[in-house]
């Protein structure tokens, strides 16, 4: 299998600590989540939103172009949730994504090349199973 990409993280100190990219394009502070301050730096949970925002993103205007749906200009907010686990003395993830798209002919088929991004994103596929996901999208007027 032919690898596409490749990067790596270091991060010293876990939740109360520092993490940078090999590249240093993210070299940052990491803090717990309830001490969040973008002044002072970031968490895991915002770090994983924005990766999976991202990659669901372009996975979703990958599809509309596919089907031919032009100026769709897609918005993804991705919500990711530290949760308790009723089932484990641990926390759990679980995210929403919301999208926005503009030009689709109907709810239904925004509805479903909002699930065929899900099928093919990376993140979505490394999570599936694993992490509840709660779908959403809106076709702007």
């Amino acid at each position: 299998m032919a690898v596409k990409y490749e990067t790596s993280a270091v991060n010293t100190g876990g939740r109360n600590g520092h993490v940078h990219t090999d590249d240093k394009a993210i070299d940052v502070a990491v803090i717990p989540p309830d001490q969040a301050d973008a002044e002072k730096g970031t968490n895991p949970e915002q770090l994983f939103a924005a990766g999976y925002a991202s990659c669901f993103n372009g996975a979703f205007d990958l599809i509309l172009k596919q089907n031919k749906v032009r100026d769709a200009k897609p918005e993804v907010t991705l919500t990711v949730r530290l949760e308790d686990d009723p089932d484990a003395e641990s926390p759990k993830l679980s995210v929403s994504i919301n999208a926005k798209v503009n030009n689709v002919l109907s709810q239904e088929d925004a509805e479903k090349y909002l699930e065929d991004a899900h099928n093919f994103c990376p993140y979505s596929k490394a999570t599936r199973g694993n992490i509840d996901v709660d779908l959403n999208v809106e076709v702007a007027e």
